[in-house]
């Protein structure tokens, strides 16, 4: 017997006793099938925040390459010029040329904020979406959401928006049973909205994690063990994710003329090859990036691809107004950095890459699609 197969029989074993042994709690493997605790406390997950001894070469990006359309801002209300003043100071200083408040104010609400953004001498700045009233649906109530839809765009409203995640979740109708996404009482008013050629920007379900056993293994449990209302594991709160995903597809598939475009990427970027089927499928389907930057910036490449091949289904949008975190939005788009913190400890344990789009893809992601889809928008202060 040679001297390396008797070490190949003798490994065997080893080997085998490695690969199903389990990993006790609270030690860490050294060596395979081996293992050791720590001679010290370990840390909390709150508290361990190592320094990272990398040396990388590093390019801030405090403003946006092109003047940038937030297509899903959350400004404060827009009535007193202090504050408009002061929000469009902000989007000065980032190449924020125009935000779309997707807050999703109607009615007198609606006008009160077009007014006075128009009195602040700043309506190429600011563009609103309406809302839709969706509780106590019964018959009869998508001809009344439609109508007052027709009053809003008529008032200046250039599309609908943020449905909020609620629509599907937690939403009832009037019988007391939760409102389906793809509600056949609802197909007037999608319909209205492709007559009237104007965007539905809707938000459906949330990462799915949060529907995920909340253990150690979830990479979202820090969030959720912060935030009580993410967490969907309970069925009598919630229907599954998979289950919000088919309804939103199907009214996706019975609404062919309406364009939509889903928020958060679908919450689909962690799977760009299942939102890549989504947009094959749906030529009407757009998506924007607000907070799922986390998950881009840690695949750089394969998101560069997606981008770069889907350049015109993809839009620029923030959610949250906090203009200290728009910066890192441009370092991930813009620039090959590696190795950089994400703005939210919470909801990533991981480092950003940049992606290093092209100028045309950038072009498209930051303006020249929301320019195309969203009727109205005033073209000045862009480049041709």
């Amino acid at each position: 017997m040679s001297r390396l197969l008797l070490a190949a029989l003798l490994a065997a074993p080893t080997l085998l006793m490695a690969q199903g042994t389990t990993k006790p709690a609270g030690q860490a493997e050294v060596r395979p099938g081996q293992f050791r605790a720590p001679e010290f406390p370990a840390p909390s997950i709150l508290d361990y925040q190592p320094r990272s001894t990398l040396v990388v070469p590093t390019h801030t990006v405090p403003r946006a390459k092109y003047p940038a359309i937030d297509l899903h801002g959350h400004p404060p209300t827009l009535v007193l010029p202090e504050v408009i003043e002061r929000v469009t100071g902000a989007m000065d200083s980032l190449n924020v040329r125009m935000m779309i408040n997707a807050s999703g104010t109607s009615g007198d609400r609606l006008t009160q904020q077009i007014a006075g953004v128009k009195a602040a001498g700043k309506a190429d700045r600011f563009a609103f979406f309406t809302t839709l009233n969706l509780r106590d649906i019964a018959p009869g109530s998508g001809a009344t959401i439609a109508a007052q839809l027709e009053a809003d765009v008529k008032a200046g409203a250039v599309g609908v928006g943020e449905i909020g995640k609620g629509f599907g979740i937690s939403t009832r109708k009037r019988d007391g049973t939760r409102l389906q996404i793809d509600d056949p009482e609802l197909d007037v008013v999608w319909q209205t909205a492709a007559r009237l050629k104007i965007p539905i920007f809707i938000h459906v379900a949330d990462p799915s994690e949060f529907w995920a056993p909340l253990d150690m293994q979830n990479e979202r449990w820090l969030e959720l063990a912060l935030f009580s209302d993410r967490r969907y594991q309970d069925r009598s709160r919630a229907p599954d994710f998979e289950t919000l995903m088919a309804e939103r597809d199907r009214l996706f598939a019975r609404n062919p003329n309406t364009t939509f475009i889903i928020a958060h990427l679908g919450w689909h970027a962690n799977d760009l090859a299942r939102l890549g089927k989504l947009f094959d499928r749906f030529p009407n389907l757009h998506s924007e990036v607000g907070a799922v930057l986390y998950d881009l910036g840690r695949q750089p490449r394969a998101a560069k691809a997606f981008f770069t091949k889907y350049q015109d289904r993809v839009l620029f949008g923030k959610d949250a107004f906090q203009p200290d975190e728009y910066p890192y939005y441009w370092r991930v788009f813009e620039t090959e950095d590696e190795y950089f913190d994400y703005y939210r400890g919470y909801h990533a344990f991981w480092k950003m890459y940049g992606m290093g789009l092209s100028d045309v893809v950038l072009q498209k992601l930051y303006f020249r699609n929301a320019l195309r889809i969203i009727p109205g928008l005033p073209k000045a202060g862009f480049p041709k």
